[in-house]
């Protein structure tokens, strides 16, 4: 997976995040070594389920490594956004979409883990529509099933995790 985005991270964010990646880049992998390599022991690889499954946990563990490389590689850490009232990772909007009203957080789910609120990034299509919008503006999308959907943003504010 790669990410072309910024994305907006609180400090305790980034720092659960560095922390899970240096876990999985150090002990992670040798605990994961440790297990392929007891499997084998077993014997016959063809049909040994503990080391398929254990090979299965190392591919996990690998790509999850690759997305918070990237993650934190392309995050803006610190503060949140300015309360301008304009559209940006970080922002929570409150938006009226074919006719419901949502609360969402544009931005990352790894910045907003412990919080009940949902997420879409700003390379989403409702994300990349709203993006340098202000409140009170009406903008028009296409859903991935290739319906227009009419976006009315109400109120714009930074993220508090």
């Amino acid at each position: 997976m790669t990410q072309t985005s910024t994305t907006w991270l609180t400090q305790d964010a980034y720092n659960r995040l560095k922390a899970e990646l240096e876990h999985l880049t150090t002990r992670g992998r040798h605990d994961i070594a440790e297990k392929i390599d007891a499997a084998r022991q077993e014997g016959d690889l063809k049909e040994n389920g503990g080391y398929h499954a254990a090979r299965e946990e190392q591919a996990k563990q690998e790509a999850r490594i690759v997305q918070l490389t990237e993650l934190l590689r392309n995050a803006h850490v610190g503060e949140p956004p300015p309360d301008d009232g304009i559209v940006e990772s970080g922002m929570v909007v409150t938006a009226t979409i074919a006719g419901k009203e949502r609360t969402f957080l544009l931005g990352s789910r790894e910045g907003a883990v412990d919080v009940d609120i949902d997420v879409y990034s700003e390379s989403s299509p409702l994300g990349a529509a709203l993006v340098g919008r202000s409140a009170g503006d009406t903008v028009t999308y296409e859903a991935p099933n290739g319906a227009r959907i009419e976006v009315r943003i109400g109120e714009v504010k930074p993220f508090r995790g």
